[in-house]
């Protein structure tokens, strides 16, 4: 059976090493001295690994269950969900004003790896909620927060998103579903939405729908879609729940992974809904929280790599086969550990220099969140636009990557259900599709995020990138191993952009074309840069004197794995990206 050991020292050293968090004039951030994060980290470790992990493979055997319209979630997760709710897990970075613990998204990031790594599919469970709970704070009436926040926050309510329709998918200007306004300034929502996670399930006492639908009379195409939110149980004035809504689950999904989340066809029958923000500027609501969720769904992605890559360690450090070509290192035993060997060892590497690369990038945006929540910090929120499709698409591509590099370390064993390998894989899966697919994602770095702010943005990414090689070009070390292969690939994702200025004003098909390989250099570029940071916070460690010398050392050899065989990787995607469109749009629709 697989296990879980939450990685709070590797966190900690992020917060305070690489991040200097408690140094950093962000509001709230003060606070975050090394004791008070390790309190945080190590009881959401322990809920994680003791709670949570055990009903994993549980959530993937049982699955969810529609009965009588009813959805009955897997053994054991009732009980959790209740403990995670007494515990106030759920409102640890929300609204004080509402009830809220108010800690920086930092820390829910944090927290949220570990929870997401012992059990992906009861996580989605409290982030979706997560994410209605944003969407409302930022977009819903004085009376709609009061009415849902406290409870969505203390976690009696769950939250939704509504978006997708069995004929639509990204294309949402395509949707049917009608929201039709009654006298009393409600509205009668009416049509199916599908592959709704979390639509309906028995842990919570009502759940919180946001649905996109159009008004009658609106414009054409996605300017006519508004934001409604639809509550299973109607919300008397009092706070008290009343009759059940028009809404009901019509169906189950049969899915490859996460089978403890509840994947609902959802029917809309004129249901009672109310408006969230202004008519037809409903995405402007949602996509507070679908850029949420994108974020969100890029720290899955690397959260299952790293329980995957730490149960292949396990393996490897175990299991004897074979000798190693230089001399037996386990010569009383009948064979040595697989992890002797140098393939093996070059796939373990590579799941844990891109884990630990992922990690400092993700705890990197969720800084980048904060100072431009807390601090309206508009640079910080450009930043971070830019960055998000980054986020999701490069670390779920690599993410699922790592899984089936740990399942294959494995061997045989990892295709067997005993040792949990091939599950990580399937719940990883999902995360290359859900919140818009990744070729999704590319298209919208380099159709959108490149040209945002007039290229003002990914100028200034440059521009931190050579301040910071600037400013560390003294340390012989540092320059050798990190600076000067960062300046390398930093040159072939400047020359990428230069080519879609150049020739995608020719033919867009020129910069659409090369868009996926864009998303992948930006990201091995964003990873080279933390592991810059990375090892020049080791090597003060290690210049200062320290008692643990191993951990840095360890850092610094995991970091050169990474820039020496993983990062040359923008080459390549440059050399796709300059082949333009030719390649891949001359053979005809008819000849595939």
């Amino acid at each position: 059976m697989p296990s879980y050991h939450p990685p709070t020292k590797d966190m900690q050293f992020l917060l305070h090493e690489v991040l200097n968090a408690s140094a950093s004039d962000i509001p709230g951030y003060d606070e975050l001295d090394r004791d008070f994060t390790a309190a945080i980290l190590d009881e959401a470790g322990k809920i994680a690994a003791e709670v949570l992990q055990p009903l994993n493979a549980v959530g993937d055997h049982e699955g969810c269950t529609l009965e009588n319209g009813v959805v009955r979630t897997p053994t054991g997760f009732k009980a959790a969900y209740d403990q995670m709710r007494e515990g106030g897990w759920m409102g640890l970075d929300a609204d004080p004003d509402y009830g809220g613990q108010g800690m920086p998204h930092l820390m829910g990031s944090a927290v949220g790896e570990m929870f997401v790594s012992a059990n992906m599919a009861f996580n989605m469970y409290q982030g979706l909620t997560h994410g209605a709970y944003s969407a409302l704070h930022a977009h819903g009436t004085e009376q709609q927060k009061a009415t849902y926040l406290p409870n969505m926050i203390e976690g009696r309510w769950s939250g939704t998103m509504n978006l997708t329709e069995p004929h639509c998918g990204t294309d949402l200007g395509l949707i049917r579903t009608k929201a039709e306004p009654q006298d009393d300034g409600s509205y009668r929502i009416t049509g199916q939405k599908i592959w709704i996670s979390a639509g309906e399930h028995d842990m919570a006492e009502n759940i919180i729908h946001l649905v996109l639908a159009k008004i009658p009379g609106g414009p054409e195409g996605i300017k006519g879609i508004s934001l409604f939110v639809v509550p299973k149980f109607l919300v008397s004035e009092d706070g008290s729940l009343g009759d059940r809504n028009a809404v009901s689950c019509g169906g189950l999904e049969q899915k490859m992974g996460i089978h403890g989340n509840a994947t609902c066809v959802m029917n809309y029958d004129g249901a009672t809904g109310w408006l969230v923000g202004e008519e037809h500027k409903g995405m402007r609501a949602m996509f507070t929280m679908m850029n949420e969720a994108r974020l969100g769904v890029g720290l899955q992605g690397y959260a299952q790599g790293a329980v995957a890559y730490q149960n292949a360690l396990g393996f490897a450090q175990d299991r004897l086969q074979g000798r190693d070509i230089t001399g037996a290192k386990n010569p009383d035993g009948p064979a040595d550990p697989i992890i002797v060997h140098p393939d093996v060892r070059r796939n373990l590497l590579a799941q844990k220099s891109f884990v630990e690369g992922a990690r400092a990038f993700v705890f990197w945006g969720a800084q980048m969140i904060d100072r431009a929540q807390r601090m309206d910090d508009a640079e910080a929120d450009a930043m971070i636009s830019l960055l998000t499709p980054v986020i999701k698409g490069f670390l779920t591509d690599k993410g699922f990557e790592t899984t089936v590099l740990a399942q294959q370390t494995l061997g045989g064993s990892g295709f067997t259900r005993e040792w949990g390998l091939e599950q990580f894989v399937r719940d990883a899966r999902i995360t290359m599709i859900y919140e818009g697919t990744n070729g999704i994602q590319s298209l919208d770095l380099v159709g959108r995020k490149l040209g945002q702010n007039g290229g003002k943005t990914v100028m200034a990414f440059f521009e931190m990138v050579k301040a910071f090689l600037k400013e560390n070009e003294d340390h012989a070390e540092l320059k050798s191993g990190f600076l000067d292969p960062l300046k390398a690939a930093s040159k072939d994702l400047q020359a990428a952009g230069m080519y879609f200025m150049a020739e995608g004003m020719k033919n867009p098909n020129n910069a659409l074309s090369g868009s996926y390989d864009f998303m992948h250099l930006f990201g091995h570029v964003c990873l080279g840069l933390m592991w810059s940071h990375i090892a020049k916070a080791a090597y003060a460690a290690l210049e200062a004197g320290t008692a643990d010398e191993d951990f840095y050392r360890t850092k610094l050899a995991t970091g050169r794995f990474y820039m020496a065989r993983h990062l040359p990787a923008t080459a390549m995607h440059l050399a796709r990206i300059q082949s333009g469109a030719e390649p891949v749009m001359t053979l005809d629709a008819a000849n595939f």
